[in-house]
């Protein structure tokens, strides 16, 4: 089940990049990606451990981190908007300066938010700037994602685009690596009075030079050779207009195979370390290196998974891991409720797994849903959509969950139930795009109704 390489709409492939230019444009996309989701990712932190008591002292404990993950889940309601309006400049005027954009954007949001005064400074004003300038990181990232995935996609080789399409998705958990060493690091190299007074504020800090040298190496790349082929080609005026029109199947598709890695990935993250603190009580330094471990095994087979995945097949690999991730929340909460380290540990490593398989081959699935002329668009609203159901709302609604059954396991079936629908996702979308995942050399297909391609 190789995937097939796109097409540019000038008619015909475009003349490929070497090898080393493809390897490099890759690595490049590793490295922006890995740290516009550190940006993103440390705010999750920050919300489950910092933000509530710093932005929302009027409240309950557990309002508090209401309010905390309702201001994590404004990131996500401003991704779809930052898809469409990067994805519209990204199928206008190329990817390259546009996700140059995205990054600059990010990045400012972050280094703000480090220099943003408590409630006790400035009051009601405080929550209100940290909410705007969480919608500006989600406006950053919701571009973020569309153009490194068909950067490294549209410049690799014909028998290889899913391994290449994989590098953007090793960014996220080593993104989230990142993020969680640096606040336990800073977190256990001062007072506990220290870091919730200004120590937090570092990581954020810190973002400002690694958006420096993630700017350097995406300026040195070339634009991607499928959108520089189609150039000649009728432009498309407005894509997002041009895929509600053509691929509606598509973008719901591609938004229901999201919600799985999404939800996956932010229960990584950003709920289970509140939980695990709070809830079970487990220390915060255990909690970090837990997670932390996760997300080495979780970036361990993304890499290994991306590898094998033009040999095995996308589609095949997702519905697989779609159906441990039914099940596999049971066992993590199950594992996480009982307090041991090695149990916690092995939860953690679980869900690290099974993430690893969504996120590894989920790029190439949604990407290669949509013809190139409106990809960036495609792919990104399928994805931010997807994004906003299935993470932005995960530790708000498990929190509800919780609140009102008491029961880590009600959590699980919920989410073991969007990881069911992830699954059907992809079997309906690969059962109706079959070219652009099998057949490599294949033309691309025509659209039908509904938005999936004759196979």
């Amino acid at each position: 089940m190789a995937t097939v390489p796109p097409r540019s709409d000038a008619g015909g492939p475009t003349p490929a990049p070497t090898p080393a230019h493809a390897r490099r444009v890759a690595r490049a996309t590793f490295v922006g990606t890995a740290i516009e989701w550190y940006d993103f990712n440390i705010y999750g932190a920050a919300a489950a451990l910092i933000f509530a008591p710093q932005f929302f002292p009027n409240f309950s404990p557990a309002a508090g981190l209401l309010a905390a993950f309702g201001t994590f889940a404004v990131g996500f309601i401003a991704r779809p908007v930052g898809g469409i309006v990067f994805g519209h400049f990204g199928d206008r005027f190329g990817r390259k300066h546009t996700l140059v954009a995205s990054l600059l954007l990010m990045g400012i949001g972050t280094f703000l938010i480090a220099l943003l005064p408590t409630y006790s400074a400035i009051g009601i004003a405080a929550p209100i700037l940290l909410v705007t300038l969480r919608f500006v990181q989600g406006l950053g990232v919701g571009g973020e994602w569309g153009g490194a995935v068909l950067m490294a996609m549209e410049h690799a080789p014909k028998q290889k685009k899913g391994w290449f399409s994989s590098f953007p998705q090793m960014g996220l958990p080593a993104g989230n690596l990142a993020a969680l060493a640096v606040f336990l690091i800073v977190s256990t190299s001062m007072e506990r009075s220290a870091f919730l007074a200004w120590g937090w504020r570092i990581p954020f800090l810190l973002s400002a030079a690694l958006v420096l040298v993630a700017l350097v190496i995406r300026l040195r790349l070339s634009e991607s050779p499928e959108f520089a082929g189609r150039r000649t080609a009728r432009s498309t005026k407005l894509p997002v207009l041009e895929t509600l029109r053509t691929h509606p199947g598509a973008v719901l598709l591609g938004m229901g195979i999201t919600l799985a890695p999404s939800s996956f990935g932010y229960l990584n993250s950003v709920y289970l370390l509140s939980y695990g603190t709070t809830t079970v009580g487990i220390a915060q330094q255990t909690m970090l290196l837990s997670i932390m471990g996760g997300c080495v095994l979780y970036l361990a087979v993304t890499i290994l998974t991306g590898f094998v995945s033009d040999r095995v097949g996308p589609a095949r690999i997702f519905v697989g891991a779609s159906a441990l991730g039914v099940a596999i929340p049971f066992a993590v909460f199950a594992l996480i409720d009982t307090g041991a380290t090695p149990a916690v540990v092995a939860g953690l490593c679980l869900l690290g797994l099974v993430l690893g398989m969504l996120a590894a081959v989920q790029a190439v699935i949604v990407s290669g849903a949509f013809p190139t002329a409106i990809r960036y668009t495609g792919a990104s609203m399928a994805y931010q959509f997807g994004a906003v159901f299935g993470g932005g709302l995960l530790p708000l609604v498990a929190a509800a969950i919780l609140g009102a059954t008491g029961s880590s396991m009600a959590v699980a079936a919920y989410i073991g139930v969007l990881s069911a629908i992830s699954g059907i996702a992809v079997w309906r979308l690969a059962a109706g795009t079959r070219h652009d995942l099998d057949d490599a050399g294949a033309a691309e297909p025509a659209p039908v109704a509904g938005g999936a391609v004759r196979s």
